[in-house]
């Protein structure tokens, strides 16, 4: 099970390694890619042949700060990759996108390259041998090609990258996935173990160390990697750090887990510039602002055509706690836009209040607006780790008895929406790389007059309930079995595709004594998130 933790999902991660890695492979990368008449489909690439890696002991918790500069180099063609299942019971499968002859095909991979959405299961072998020659580890990495720290690695490349930002495995209610690398762009290669909850974090003792990273036989051979280059050797020296320095300081606050880890602590909201209209979306994006002022007239939202459609997943992340004598049943709650246009909302606001009247917007195919309704309201929260503009009556929880009546409510009712984990990037129009994905960009500051907050197709809104009013109260309910509902747009005020999809439920057994409560959540679609 994974537990959700106390900050929304965030889905933009850049640490000091990825950028020191894509800058070194564009300089190395360009000659191999110059040198080669016709560059191979998939090239496997070291940034260089040693480095130093410094291990940072915070209160016995130990972190290593291992960056091999592992790389590969999409040729002519971007390498795309295409998972989804069609259904929570049904298995991931994963197909290639191909161009043969000028024309694009999907190509499946073979049964077990892709059991989750984390990327390629085991695509690259890595050991280390002391100086002695003796391997003191062995493990394997999973590879997906997302992420920030890539470049272009040769003059000819395409300017922009399309691909996601990141792998975003760790919802456990995923549908389908789009991994890719652009052509003659380079994308990093995981270098630590896959997380495994309870596991300690991978460490090596001070000393010389050699590392040896290879490509798995059985991609070298499905995608084309030559094999005199599906291997790296790259010289290691571990050193401690200096806990009380700037680097450590620096090393610390950018921590990351590997790659196949829910999301750490860095990928989160840190809540850090909240408020401050310099860092808004809308400042340096034209389509994140909203109108200078509220429409004149509202057109009917048209009968047919692009609308959003919100889907509810059911609970994830549950958990037990224990606060002062009091019992809280704590949990992820992801609603998601499944339809045809995004759900856009436009809040003005009154003057002198911290009250916005907020508005959806309609577009045809072409993008262009063809109508406006009005949808609620905005209101400003001022209590640190807020500091945004909250739009009311997206989503609602509630806790159902086995009756499934109302046993509790949960406080939360009002949302900063952003496109905070990537749900099924397969349908069509999802958008793939959205810029409004953290809070401080997102909702606006308490200074501004209209705010505008987007749920881009494809993506879903995850909030972690696991603060008292928002989490339930479970201290005087009887034992017994109980339901989360997760309800998107409860009081109907957005117009989308279908509200028959709002509602999805989470079946949770509650049990043990008064002093020592006990919590049960069975799978659902056979799934333990």
């Amino acid at each position: 099970m994974t537990d959700p933790t106390n900050r929304r999902r965030r889905s933009r991660l850049l640490t000091l390694g990825a950028v020191t890695g894509a800058l070194a492979l564009t300089a190395a990368g360009v000659g191999v890619a110059q040198a080669a008449a016709s560059p191979p489909p998939l090239a496997f690439v070291a940034a260089t042949t040693a480095v130093t890696a410094e291990r940072y002991d915070y209160d016995g918790d130990i972190y290593l700060s291992l960056d091999l500069g592992l790389h590969v180099v999409a040729g002519k063609d971007p390498f795309e990759i295409w998972a989804k299942r069609a259904g929570y019971d049904k298995p991931i499968t994963a197909e290639r996108l191909v161009v043969q002859n000028g024309k694009k095909k999907k190509v499946a991979l073979p049964a077990g390259t892709v059991t989750d959405f984390y990327g390629l299961k085991d695509f690259t072998t890595i050991s280390f041998a002391d100086e002695s020659g003796a391997k003191v580890a062995e493990y394997k990495t999973t590879f997906c090609g997302n992420g920030w720290g890539s470049a272009r690695t040769r003059p000819d490349a395409p300017a922009t990258n399309p691909y996601p930002t990141g792998c975003n495995g760790y919802n456990p209610f995923t549908l389908g996935a789009v991994w890719g690398v652009q052509a003659g762009w380079n994308a990093q290669v995981p270098d630590q173990p896959d997380y495994a909850p309870g596991k300690p974090a991978f460490d090596l003792a001070p000393g010389k160390y050699t590392a040896t990273a290879t490509v798995n036989p059985v991609y070298r051979e499905l995608f084309g990697i030559p094999q005199g280059s599906a291997s790296a050797t790259i010289g290691v020296t571990v050193v401690d750090a200096d806990e009380g320095g700037e680097e450590a300081a620096l090393t610390k606050a950018r921590k990351v887990e590997p790659a196949a880890a829910p999301p750490a602590e860095g990928e989160h909201a840190l809540h850090a510039g909240e408020g401050d209209a310099s860092r808004q979306v809308s400042s340096y994006l034209p389509e994140f602002r909203a109108p200078a002022k509220r429409p004149a007239t509202l057109k009917a939202a048209p009968a047919s055509g692009p609308k959003p459609d919100l889907k509810s997943l059911p609970a994830w992340g549950i958990t037990l706690s224990d606060e002062d004598g009091k019992w809280y049943v704590n949990f992820g709650a992801t609603v998601w836009n499944a339809g045809t246009s995004p759900l856009l909302v436009d809040g003005f606001r009154r003057t002198g209040t911290d009250l916005m009247d907020a508005y959806q917007y309609f577009f045809d195919a072409k993008g262009n607006q063809v109508g406006s309704k009005e949808a609620g309201t905005m209101e400003w929260d001022p209590r640190e780790g807020h500091k945004h503009w909250h739009f009311t009556d997206f989503a609602q929880y509630n806790l159902l008895s086995s009756d499934q009546k109302l046993a509790v409510r949960s406080g939360k009712e009002a949302f900063c929406l952003a496109n905070t984990d990537a749900v099924d990037y397969t349908i069509a129009g999802a958008k793939w790389r959205p810029e409004n994905t953290s809070l401080e960009t997102s909702c606006g500051a308490d200074t501004v007059v209209a705010v505008r907050e987007v749920l881009d197709i494809g993506n879903g809104d995850t909030y972690s309930q696991d603060r008292p009013g928002q989490s339930f109260e479970i201290t005087d309910l009887p034992n017994g079995t109980y339901y989360i509902q997760v309800l998107a747009n409860p009081e109907k005020k957005l117009a989308e595709l279908s509200t028959t999809n709002n509602t999805a439920l989470r079946e949770i057994i509650l049990g043990g004594t008064p002093e020592a409560r006990t919590l049960t959540v069975p799978p659902v679609h056979g799934l333990d998130g």
